[in-house]
């Protein structure tokens, strides 16, 4: 029905939505195979991410680029970035027959198949063995692959609060968070590997010059099959229900940006805004150049890589042992909880990498024990954790506080946000430790060693320029600071924002019968 309210903060006119499923507990019954399903969309979406990751580093491997050709690769995932632009389309415009996300997933899902066959042809072409690549060619496709990768996520985003009966919705947050990594994995780990000669050569026994266990063409062809089977089997066994839509006027693509500017104008919007922006300062210094501190350090790349390859295999399942979390009626409260133990732990990771050389130099040279890695291991392990735990609840509470109706504009918006909370201040830290490191030649105090020419004269007059303010630990303890901040700030805000019906996130509305809920069966009958 519709409620006014006086309240300065809210609209003048809202829409109650009251749901039966409210007050339900959790029950996966018949919707086993749905949220299957949307693990295997969120699969598809991680892939080509990992496609991205992996061949800047297949490309500095065989030394064909230099630094300068590298930077190219930072336009490949713009699309994740500004998919916020076109999401109000993806919302807005369909063929109500065909279903409101299907009208855009089969077609975007049979183009990325289609693409990732075209790079299956010419892959060996763009990236020979010898000579200089095609860098113009990949980037152009990567860049294509990450914008239909990016749309395909607006529509499941949105098809994933429908899809779930109402009193599942939470689980709708593990999804990604399970199928994302698993594609990431596919795309970078496994790729990379797979057709690494090198690698097949050292750990398999292979012949040298046979290649690897997979060639480019091979690999991106058999996902080029997944993601069309796939596409093929939901357009033709997967229905998709409308009950939302019933008697709910379809509105234009200016009518969709209109409501995403209205959105964005709801005060609490614009506060959950601030905070998503800066919700990831706390752990920005930890998270980007931990690793490259513990490589200054001495700790071989590729050992650094092995353990992150490891860490793969606990962010497949752990999400499955935190439903009980994102599938409660706080799962905010549960984020804000972790929130100090993580800000805390950033500390630990960098006490960690302080007392590293002291760990592994042994008479002069570099010899690392095998409690190192041990040490290594926990820790990353640990952190790893408590990232996965606060980014599924954070999801949880994004799919909690989304408009059904529009669901893909809602969770866009707030993905962007939350993405750009990380991009901005990850950029500004990595300048940061530059500014706040001070380094001063050995054998003359009063070289500073900031420039090149300096850093040369240094190194003629026989000395070497040390550091004796080191920037990352300064930028760790300003971080942490500005994350205590934040959660001070924000606390009792989001826990409250997690208690508010559903209306007052809503722009348009429409009541709905206190019997009905969004459900749809998995699996459409043949007949």
């Amino acid at each position: 029905m519709i409620k006014s309210t006086k309240h300065k903060d809210e609209p003048a006119v809202v829409y109650e939505v009251p749901l039966k499923s409210k007050s339900e507990k959790p029950n996966l019954d018949g919707d086993r195979l749905n949220l299957f399903l949307l693990i295997i969309l969120y699969t598809i979406q991680g892939f080509p991410i990992g496609v991205s990751t992996a061949l800047p580093l297949i490309l500095q491997s065989k030394k064909m680029v230099t630094y300068e050709d590298q930077a190219a690769f930072s336009m490949a995932l713009w699309p994740y970035s500004i998919k916020l632009l076109w999401a109000p389309i993806i919302d807005a415009l369909y063929i109500n027959s065909i279903g409101r996300r299907k009208s855009w997933l089969l077609p975007l899902q049979l183009l990325l198949g289609v693409a990732f066959f075209y790079m299956s042809i010419n892959m060996d072409d763009w990236l020979p063995e010898t000579g200089r690549p095609n860098l113009t060619m990949i980037v152009r496709m990567i860049f294509v692959v990450n914008f239909l990768s990016a749309t395909q996520d607006i529509a499941v985003d949105g098809w994933s609060l429908t899809v779930l009966k109402k009193k599942n919705v939470g689980y709708a947050s593990v999804c990604p968070s399970v199928g994302v990594p698993i594609g990431m994995f596919s795309g970078s780990v496994c790729f990379t590997l797979l057709v690494s000669e090198e690698f097949s050569v050292k750990h398999l026994g292979t012949i040298p010059g046979a290649g690897g266990i997979m060639t480019m063409k091979s690999f991106f062809s058999i996902w080029a099959i997944i993601i069309l089977v796939v596409t093929v089997f939901i357009g033709l066994f997967k229905n998709e229900k409308h009950k939302l839509e019933d008697g709910h006027k379809k509105i234009s693509v200016f009518q969709n940006y209109k409501l995403l500017w209205d959105i964005l104008k709801l005060p609490r919007v614009r506060v959950l805004t601030i905070a998503l922006l800066t919700i990831k300062m706390g752990f920005t210094a930890t998270e980007s150049v931990t690793n490259l501190k513990l490589i200054d350090a001495g700790i071989p790349k590729d050992d650094i890589m092995m353990t992150t390859s490891v860490m793969y295999v606990m962010k497949f399942v752990f999400p499955i042992f935190v439903c009980k979390y994102v599938t409660s009626s706080t799962p905010m409260s549960y984020h804000l909880k972790m929130t100090p133990i993580r800000l805390i732990w950033g500390i630990v990771f960098s006490v960690m990498v302080y007392y590293t050389p002291s760990l592994i130099f042994k008479d002069g040279h570099i010899s690392i024990p095998l409690y190192y890695y041990l040490i290594l291991g926990l820790v990353t392990l640990v952190n790893e954790m408590l990232s996965l735990f606060l980014m599924v609840t954070l999801l949880a509470f994004f799919c909690k506080i989304s408009d059904p109706r529009f669901g893909g504009t809602y969770m866009t918006l707030y993905n962007t946000f939350y993405f750009l909370g990380w991009l901005i201040p990850n950029t500004f830290v990595l300048k940061l430790i530059d500014i706040l490191t001070f380094r001063k030649c050995t054998n003359n105090v009063e070289n500073t060693c900031n420039t090149e020419n300096l850093k040369d004269l240094c190194i003629v007059n026989g000395g070497t320029c040390g550091i004796y303010v080191d920037g990352y630990y300064v930028s760790v303890a300003i971080c942490t600071a500005i994350g205590f901040i934040w959660y001070f700030t924000f606390r009792n805000i989001l826990k409250n924002y997690q208690l508010v019906d559903l209306y007052h996130w809503m722009i348009h509305g429409k009541n709905l019968n206190s019997n009905e809920e969004v459900n749809e069966p998995c699996i459409m009958s043949p007949a």
